[in-house]
């Protein structure tokens, strides 16, 4: 699992390790790693020119001392000072002493590859225009590396206001930082290399983001003795005469996670059952249509207020979506004793916070914290990168690794409904169906779109494929 955590954790673990260090020891690991990481992307470091941007403090002086490693290899290294009379002194002694030089702006376009130690973890509110000046000189093809993370992006929120490097590569000590995961800032942030440098870090992280090992750890495998009953059986309440095709894409959703059942409440039966005969149909409402081990409401749904409400007034664990969450009564999520999972959009998180869209985007992290305290319930917050946070403040916000764009079409959310309905009937909590759903979700789509345009129900199909990679079958 790839875990991320909070400027003050980092520096309070950098502060301890630091005590039973010799002085300087810590930020030699760091350029250590960082001037590998420059070799391997240079692939030649004999004669390759370097250049380094270097602004005041620690962060810079990462970059000095990683600029006089590479020198010391035949390196061609120039650092240009962005607040000269605060440069780390340690390591601009080190790169002259090794060769490296100190030079203007006018160098930088000459530059095989460009290290960004301008600002470090503790950088707020966007570059400074000698900083963006200095950036514009950068040709498009000389690949950067950030050091610790693109200078200009927040560590903790991934916000980005004003300017900010857009890194081809971060090389980031001893801890993920929040910002290299969550957009928009991630995708300032390229390729991630993460250098361990002995930190002792708490054992529960402010993010984690599943890899294969953890999704196919909690994936739901039937045994010998399961039945539909014990595989789980989910209710979706969705659809409507206008939108019957959300019906259909959310209970394919369901049968591909691999629900025991599917029971389908709503006036598109004949379109769901026409494309899947298996599904077990009722007129309604809710309450009346037989035994559920979890509910899905909302996709397509249109104005019908009365079934949300039956679905939530459930012992069992429900997921609310798209209409759902426009007809929702806060009170009834929060009066509730079994599970809730929210699955907005950014659109629709805006409605439900009472912000704009363009908060919501701008400041994922705490929209969705913020949504799962103000609800009592977890909430996954879809987009480019899709969060997980349960309502508890205490657990770490999952992020989704495998989001693609090509899943920004049309109901791709309503198979993300009942593909997480079906592993919230196998058993599976809301944070974990959540995460593990949206894992599934991206991985289909890659598979399904090969680099090529896809529709809601290639992301269905594609759900097997996704599951058989990761549990290796």
């Amino acid at each position: 699992m790839r875990t991320a955590y909070s400027v003050e954790t980092v520096r309070t673990a950098e502060r301890e390790l630091m005590a039973r260090l010799p002085e300087g020891a810590l930020m030699q690991r760091a350029a250590a790693g960082l001037a590998a990481a420059c070799a391997d992307l240079l692939g030649k470091v004999y004669g390759a020119r370097v250049v380094l941007l270097v602004g005041s403090g620690d962060n810079g002086g990462d970059a000095l001392y990683a600029g006089a490693r590479l020198a010391r290899r035949g390196a061609g290294v120039a650092a240009v000072l962005l607040a000269p009379d605060r440069a780390h002194q340690g390591g601009l002694r080190a790169l002259l002493a090794a060769g490296g030089r100190v030079d203007d702006v006018s160098v930088i376009g000459r530059a095989d590859l460009v290290v960004d130690g301008i600002t470090g973890i503790g950088g707020r509110g966007g570059l400074r225009p000698d900083a963006v000046a200095a950036l514009w000189a950068v040709s498009d093809a000389v690949p950067v590396v950030a050091v610790d993370l693109p200078s200009g992006v927040s560590a903790d929120t991934g916000e980005v206001v004003g300017e900010a490097v857009r890194a081809d590569a971060t090389v980031t000590f001893g801890a993920y930082k929040p910002a290299l995961l969550i957009d928009p800032a991630a995708e300032y942030a390229g390729a991630l290399r993460l250098v361990d440098i002995g930190l002792d870090l708490p054992v529960v992280p402010d993010l984690e983001s599943l890899q294969y090992a953890d999704v196919a750890e909690l994936l739901p495998m039937p045994s010998a003795e399961s039945d539909k009953y014990r595989r789980g059986v989910v209710g979706v309440v969705a659809g409507s005469a206008r939108y019957p095709g959300a019906a259909v894409l959310a209970v394919a959703g369901a049968l591909r996670g691999g629900a025991g059942a599917v029971r389908y409440v709503g006036p598109a039966a004949d379109a769901v059952i026409a494309r899947f005969p298996e599904t077990l149909v009722h007129a309604g409402p809710p309450a009346k249509a037989g035994r559920v081990q979890a509910w899905v409401v909302g996709p397509g749904l249109g104005d019908d207020r009365s079934v949300v409400d039956d679905v939530l007034a459930s012992d069992v664990p429900v997921l609310v979506d798209a209409d759902g969450l426009r007809l929702l009564d806060a009170s009834a999520v929060q009066d509730r004793s079994a599970p809730t999972l929210l699955t907005p959009h950014a659109g629709e998180a805006a409605a439900l916070l009472d912000v704009s869209r363009e908060e919501v985007e701008g400041a994922r992290l705490a929209s969705v914290r913020a949504l799962a305290s103000r609800y009592g319930a977890t909430v996954l917050l879809k987009g480019s990168t899709t969060l997980v946070a349960a309502p508890s403040g205490d657990t770490p916000v999952r992020v989704n690794p495998t989001g693609t764009p090509w899943l920004a079409t049309a109901g791709s959310g309503d198979v993300l409904s009942g593909l997480a309905g079906s592993l919230l009937a196998a058993g599976l909590d809301a944070r974990d169906a959540g995460s593990v759903a949206a894992y599934l979700h991206g991985l289909a789509a890659r598979r399904a779109s090969g680099g090529a345009a896809v529709v809601a129900q290639d992301v269905a199909d594609g759900i097997a494929a996704a599951w058989r990679d990761v549990c290796g079958g």
